[in-house]
């Protein structure tokens, strides 16, 4: 057993030194997610750091999508004895004031992406309820999440070109996640086998001018709901945010296939008005080519890669039919979203129309009954 720099500080949960966790699963993690976009369809990008202690690796990728090209630099280390770094070969997350300002770093390297951004929260980072699901006898997610929409400031540069990032200009969202769900290399297989399972899922955090909102549901193959929360979030941390009530995805698809073209949220707040927000994708990315969270055999998150850093670059031109025909899955979308009726919201005043943008996030794997002939 082995001390680190987290000992030192009084935030023990349990008769174990920080660095190991209370559950021996495999799939344990805690990882930070950001996505950096404009408010239009011209670039977006998505940044993850991962930590998996009971596999004793770290992870990093940053995925920019940019007209066709889909680039995506990846690195992995052995995690050691030191929780607190967060740097994976050169990328590197700063906690400069914790839960509101952060830095992100990937640094100058041979594969044509480095930049260097910080983060400012618009609202109060909210803590989503717990994502729970157990299916045949496993527990295949137990694990939490905080969110917080908010703004950049400073630079990428993507083929030696650099684009200079302004907040006024360049919003996004993340999250901090942590938990049990699937990661790494894959296991015996066993009784999952017999049924891959339904995974219907929308992620939906919304930034209008003065506030937010944040969505989140999945189901399972009969339409029953295994997590679910809405709420409307300000600016000022005083006050409590808004629950919204159960929300409705009502998604419209690409004829023949499981792309969305648009979609209807709905809101019933209890006891206010009902109103409902069109998305509308502008910049497909996906999310699961080349990031560690698809099928490619040879990066995965959580997988070891030896004991020396790994650092890796893979580039797709979506021109090309059998790069086109790789991107597949989970899609991280930026997206338009309009209050329609005008039933927008403006601090405590009457409803208004309002536009903002932000991250839509979808799939639609398995059977699902809106899906039923």
């Amino acid at each position: 057993m082995t001390l680190s720099p987290l000992d030192d500080y009084p935030v023990h949960q349990a008769p174990e030194v920080m660095r190991h966790v209370t559950t021996s699963d495999r799939n344990f993690y805690d990882r930070y997610y950001f996505n950096v976009h404009g408010r239009s369809g011209e670039l977006m990008m998505i940044i993850g750091v991962g930590q998996y202690p009971n596999l004793g690796v770290a992870d990093a990728f940053a995925l920019l999508r940019r007209g066709p090209a889909h680039r995506v630099v990846r690195a992995s280390r052995e995690l050691g004895a030191d929780r607190m770094d967060t740097s994976v070969g050169p990328f590197r997350v700063e906690v400069v004031e914790g839960l509101r300002r952060l830095r992100v770093v990937l640094e100058e390297n041979p594969h044509g992406l480095a930049f260097d951004l910080s983060w400012e929260g618009a609202v109060p980072a909210h803590l989503e309820p717990p994502h729970y699901l157990r299916r045949q006898e496993r527990v295949l997610f137990d694990s939490r999440r905080l969110a917080q929409t908010g703004r950049w400031t400073g630079w990428i540069e993507a083929d030696g070109e650099r684009i200079e990032i302004s907040p006024g200009r360049w919003w996004g969202s993340r999250d901090r996640s942590w938990g049990v769900r699937p990661v790494g290399e894959p296991e015996p297989p066993g009784i999952q086998a017999r049924d891959a399972g339904t995974f219907y899922w929308l992620y939906a955090p919304m930034q209008f001018e003065d506030h937010s909102i944040f969505c989140i549901l999945q189901e399972d193959e009969k339409g029953r709901r295994l997590l679910e929360e809405a709420v409307r979030v300000w600016p000022d941390p005083s006050r409590e945010p808004e629950y919204l009530g159960r929300p409705e995805y009502h998604p419209a698809y690409v004829g023949g296939t499981r792309e969305v073209a648009s979609a209807t949220i709905e809101f019933r707040p209890p006891g206010g008005r009902a109103f409902a927000v069109e998305a509308t994708p502008l910049l497909p990315v996906h999310m699961m080519v080349g990031t560690g969270y698809g099928l490619e055999p040879g990066w995965k998150h959580g997988m070891y890669h030896g004991p020396e850093p790994k650092v890796e670059g893979v580039a797709y031109d979506l021109r090309r039919p059998d790069d086109a025909a790789r991107m597949w899955g989970m899609v991280d979308a930026v997206a338009r979203y309009e209050y329609l009726d005008g039933a927008g919201a403006t601090g405590d005043g009457p409803p208004v129309p309002g536009t903002g943008h932000g991250l839509f996030e979808y799939w639609a794997l398995g059977p699902h009954p809106s899906f039923a002939d």
